[in-house]
């Protein structure tokens, strides 16, 4: 008995990762957004924007409505970005809201921040809130609050 109590102490004991099939629709669809978000696949994240998509940074004060002004955004953001990926912490949802707590890495040259002819490395912690039209699974609002005084920091060290 104490081994079969032992097992499943180790077996537990590993961390596991629950597959995309598993989540909700709404946890998928924000996975699917993010990785084109991450991925810079524009194709595909047009396929989540509508007109009427708003694109949020409320710690910047900084908005954009619409699929094409948030794609032209996003292109003048990534430009020459050459990592970029979003590390998930934890992430749930109630209905079509998803809140995703993570921190998003972002690797690339430093001309964007003040640092030119350096490669610069960030983890810039935040939330982000992706709220979707569940009947046309598209993206109608995303709101991010970020830590930018951790990414200044960050700065200020390389």
């Amino acid at each position: 008995m104490r081994i079969i109590l032992i097992l499943c102490c180790l077996l537990l004991s590993f961390p596991s990762k629950a597959n995309i099939g598993d989540m909700p629709r709404e946890q998928q669809l924000a996975m699917q957004y993010m990785e084109a978000l991450t991925d810079h696949d524009y194709t595909v994240l047009r396929r989540f924007y509508s007109r009427d998509t708003v694109f949020y940074d409320k710690t910047a004060n900084t908005t954009y409505t619409g699929g094409r002004h948030i794609i032209a955004f996003l292109q003048r953001a990534h430009e020459g970005v050459l990592e970029y990926r979003l590390n998930v912490e934890h992430m749930f949802n109630t209905g079509s809201l998803v809140v995703i707590i993570g921190s998003y890495r972002l690797r690339g040259p430093g001309d964007q921040y003040g640092k030119p002819g350096k490669i610069i490395d960030l983890a810039v912690p935040g939330v982000t809130t992706l709220k979707f039209d569940n009947n046309t699974e598209r993206l109608v609002e995303q709101m991010d609050l970020m830590d930018y005084q951790t990414m200044t920091d960050q700065l200020a060290s390389q």
